[in-house]
This record gives structure tokens, C-alpha cells and sequence, in this order.
């Protein structure tokens, strides 16, 4: 609830639209990028469901926070991987600002970061948590390439 003003009878149109399942949730975000053409695309709580959820595109997508130590060191990698990928047509390279915008599934949990899920075009709710390999353009790309449903160009010889 988010009233300009509040008294008894905007409470009781809150209850009612409540129970009436009228209410749309309050999602925090960030405003939406005027430029999203970068090869990192920049998702926020707005965005997350058009941009993460997009049933056309496998994504992989770095929850971070901009105070991390981790995520700083992350992100020249991050944007090398986003180039790498760039002329992709089914994959989305994507980052999120976690501390300012709301994830709007429950199947992305973010506890620490930076936090990385690769979700493919076919199991969006069902994503794969990046874990246990080094943060660098190798591994990064070796689970881009394990995972993705349809990657146009030949895998590179490892």
C-alpha cells in the first residue's frame, strides 16, 4: 500500500481491491535504461520479467551490488564476456543492480555477490546457479557454452 493520503475508507479500498486480487505488487527498480544496446544488458525490477524471462532468449544474468569488492573485479570480465557474446541472437548477457531493484521471481535467490544464473529460453524457472569455477572469461564462457540451448557459431576448441 502506497497512498498519497490515508484514512479509514482508503484502507478499505485497499482490502477490498486486496481481496478482490486487484492489487498489483510494488516492485523496486531503478528507471528503465533510455540505452539497453550495450553488449551487457542492464536489467531492473521493471525489466526483469521482459528482459530475464523473455521465453526467446537463454540469459545469463549477474545479480551484483555496486559497493562489492567482487563485483568490481567482475565487471571488465563481465563486459569482455558480453562482447564475446554480443552478435548472439538467443543470448542475453544481463546485470543487476540487486541492492536497488526487486527480483521478481522466487527462483532466483540472491544471498551474496556477486550471484550469477544462467536461465535457459525453455526453463526460465528452473535457472542454473553459477558455482564453484573461477570468475573469468574461460569459465564464465565454458557454462555459457555448457548450458545454452542454441548458440548459432561452432564451440571453440577448449
Amino acid at each position: 500500500m502506497d497512498p498519497e493520503e490515508f484514512d479509514s475508507d482508503v484502507l478499505k479500498q485497499f482490502v477490498l481491491a486486496f481481496k478482490k486480487g486487484k492489487l498489483k505488487p510494488i516492485v523496486k527498480s531503478q528507471p528503465v535504461p533510455k540505452n539497453n544496446k550495450g553488449p551487457v544488458k542492464v536489467v531492473v525490477g521493471k525489466t526483469f520479467d521482459t528482459i530475464v524471462m523473455d521465453p526467446k532468449n537463454d540469459v545469463l544474468i549477474e545479480f551484483y551490488a555496486p559497493w562489492c569488492g567482487h563485483c568490481k573485479k567482475l565487471e571488465p570480465v563481465y563486459n569482455e564476456l558480453g562482447k564475446k557474446y554480443k552478435n548472439e541472437k538467443n543470448l542475453v548477457i544481463a546485470k543487476m543492480d540487486a541492492t536497488a531493484n526487486d527480483v521478481t521471481s522466487d527462483h532466483y535467490k540472491v544471498e551474496g555477490f556477486p550471484t550469477i544464473y544462467f536461465a535457459p529460453r525453455d526453463k526460465k524457472n528452473n535457472p542454473i546457479k553459477f558455482e564453484g569455477g573461477d570468475r573469468d572469461l574461460e569459465h564464465l564462457s565454458k557454462f555459457i557454452e555448457e548450458h545454452a540451448t542454441k548458440l548459432s557459431r561452432a564451440k571453440e576448441e577448449l
